[in-house]
Parts: C-alpha cells; sequence; structure tokens
C-alpha cells in the first residue's frame, strides 16, 4: 500500500470549494440564473488548474481524483473508504 498522499490545505480548500458549488450549480431549479455560478466554477476550475502543487518538481505527485478523493474526507487524506466512493 502506497503512503496517503499529503495536498497543501489550500488546494484541498479550493477542491471542496468547486465541490460545493458544483453541487450548488446541480441543485438550482430550472428556470433560475445560474450565471454566477457558472462563473465560480469556472475561476475555481482555473484556480486548480494552475495552482503550484501540479507544477512542483516532486518525485511523487497526486492525480485529480486522488485530490478528490481528498476533499471528500475531513482529515484531507487520500486514502478514502473505496466503498463510499
Amino acid at each position: 500500500m502506497s503512503p496517503p498522499f499529503r495536498f497543501p490545505e489550500d488546494l484541498i480548500a479550493l477542491q471542496r470549494a468547486w465541490q460545493q458549488t458544483y453541487t450548488e450549480l446541480a441543485q438550482t431549479p430550472v428556470g433560475a440564473s445560474t450565471t454566477a455560478l457558472r462563473r465560480r466554477l469556472i475561476a475555481l476550475s482555473a484556480h486548480l488548474c494552475t495552482h503550484p502543487y501540479w507544477t512542483a518538481s516532486t518525485s511523487r505527485r497526486a492525480g485529480a481524483a486522488d485530490l478528490d478523493r481528498a476533499a471528500r474526507t475531513p482529515t484531507g487524506s487520500a486514502h478514502a473508504d473505496k466503498a463510499t466512493a
């Protein structure tokens, strides 16, 4: 088993904000304005993609799927229970 990935706290916070915004957008009633949520989602996506973590020259970096799992756990660990995923 590989060691858990360690993501910077600001990267996990960005991913959690992205997930929350995406959920809000998905739950918006038909006919309601979604412009602000879509713009926020685009801005958060840009911040996530350009975060310095992705360009760091570390020997082992986790991927986007690992970040998504880490953001969904309360501790920020990338090893979430596979049964709940």
